[in-house]
């Protein structure tokens, strides 16, 4: 099954030369950190992501959220999208509210954004206990079209393109971390559905130029299932696409 979407999505870069993608086999999980510019406990939780990203064999991405900005300095990347997505999360855990560090591994538990050692070894578990990246997903750059290709599995899941910026420099001027120079990586800038997966291998065509809006420099695809009431749920696959390297 082939889908093609003509989304006007990106505009601007020449890609093609230039895209680094992470080989699916060396893909052990998912880390989905929530943080903010404004919460004095996540510098740790960020520095941690940074290192978690330059492991290479994780996709990671970094969801800030708004809900600190009343302390003074508002998150310069936080969107209320990624707010709400934190709290689906916490709907799909049975959970009344959120956090910040959160860190979400493979979409099946939440915990300490800022224990890097934890998180490793939930990803190493999750892997061996067959709760990893079952599925193969492969993304690529070939001419005008980013090629999304999923292997065969089992289930249901939606096919998710996250759109992340590569790394921004932040000096907070209010708030719990007025006056630190922080560097912030893979902070998510936009999500959306491009299609469902049913079991079925399947590709989805886009539109090369995903990569170029609003200064966007990667994306990762997330094959991910929902709870019963539409949240999202486990990650069965995934892969990163980036440009340049993140060292």
């Amino acid at each position: 099954m082939c889908l093609r979407f003509s989304v006007p999505l990106l505009a601007g870069i020449a890609l093609a030369s230039s895209l680094h993608a992470q080989e699916a086999a060396k893909i052990k999980g998912v880390v989905e950190l929530f943080t903010a510019q404004g919460c004095a406990s996540c510098p740790p939780a960020d520095a941690a992501f940074r290192k978690l990203i330059r492991q290479g064999d994780v996709v990671a991405l970094a969801y800030h959220v708004d809900y600190w900005n009343y302390l003074g300095w508002n998150d310069t990347m936080a969107t209320k999208e990624n707010t709400a997505r934190q709290y689906a999360y916490a709907r799909t855990f049975g959970r009344s509210g959120v956090y910040t560090p959160q860190a979400i591994v493979n979409g099946r538990v939440h915990m300490n954004g800022s224990d890097l050692n934890a998180i490793n070894v939930k990803l190493d578990s999750f892997q061996h206990d067959g709760e990893g990246l079952t599925v193969q997903v492969n993304a690529a750059m070939k001419d005008d079209e980013l090629s999304i290709k999923i292997g065969a599995g089992q289930g249901k899941a939606n096919v998710v393109v996250v759109y992340f910026d590569k790394e921004q420099m932040v000096a907070p001027k209010g708030g719990e971390n007025n006056g630190q120079q922080i560097a912030y990586m893979h902070a998510v800038s936009d999500v959306e559905t491009v299609g469902m997966w049913d079991g079925k291998a399947m590709n989805i065509v886009l539109p090369a130029n995903v990569l170029s809006k609003a200064g966007r420099r990667g994306l990762a695809v997330l094959l991910q299932s929902s709870s019963t009431s539409g949240d999202p749920a486990a990650i069965i696959g995934a892969t990163v696409l980036t440009v340049g390297s993140d060292g």
